[in-house]
């Protein structure tokens, strides 16, 4: 069997986009959760993945002797070794954009990770606010992903970016998370879509499994001091 190895729940976005994704596409595999303390050379948690991926990091996917690490190779693999599962949109045009738009997601909107940090448990509208007062970036960055999300939609008639629900969905489940945490202002159509996508049962249960863990970890939120 699969098996996958994540961090926390409620802090990694990394982790959230290929366990959304295998959960919702019903694809079976193993959760290991690999807890953070600290990211320090010398941490439990590196201690624990490096022992498993030598970049240090999670989200890890492993099947049998292989090893794949980093989310966009880990959504191929998936793609490639379940076909059924239309991970990808079938129409050529279509699946380039939705590459696209996974590519521009995992190089891009740097400020809203930097500003506004994935924690799903917590509700920081006033936070949200104020970075989007003081951070010029932070609302490119929100700008840009209303217009690609109002294209994809628009384009392709949802419920999903591309329709039914794929890889770019999954992975911008965490952009979701951070809209509703910081309460950042989107149109309502943007808003009617991240409530559908925390609607799925794969949201859901990750969404379940971050509330569960009740950790709370200050260097992942400098901005309070306790839940």
């Amino acid at each position: 069997m699969l098996k996958l190895y994540i961090g926390n729940k409620n802090y990694s976005s990394w982790s959230m986009r290929p366990w959304v994704l295998m959960k919702q596409a019903d694809i079976a595999f193993e959760e290991v959760v690999v807890r953070f303390d600290s990211f320090d050379v010398d941490s439990r948690f590196k201690r624990e993945i490096l022992a498993v991926n030598p970049s240090g990091t999670v989200p890890v996917l492993v099947d049998g002797d292989l090893i794949v690490h980093d989310t966009l190779a880990i959504g191929e693999y998936l793609a490639e070794t379940h076909p059924d599962k239309h991970l990808w949109p079938e129409d050529r045009a279509s699946r380039a954009q939705a590459r696209s738009a996974c590519a521009e997601m995992h190089a891009g909107f740097r400020a809203m990770r930097q500003h506004c940090g994935m924690n799903i448990e917590a509700e920081l509208h006033d936070q949200g606010r104020l970075m989007l007062r003081d951070h010029a970036n932070l609302r490119a960055d929100l700008a840009r992903i209303v217009q690609l999300w109002t294209g994809l939609l628009d384009a392709h008639g949802g419920p999903m970016l591309f329709g039914d629900f794929g890889m770019a969905d999954a992975y911008f489940a965490p952009v979701c998370m951070r809209i509703r945490t910081y309460g950042l202002p989107v149109p309502p159509a943007i808003a009617d879509y991240v409530e559908r996508v925390r609607a799925l049962p794969g949201v859901r249960a990750w969404i379940e499994g971050a509330l569960a863990e009740e950790d709370f970890l200050p260097f992942e939120e400098p901005y309070r001091l306790g839940r």
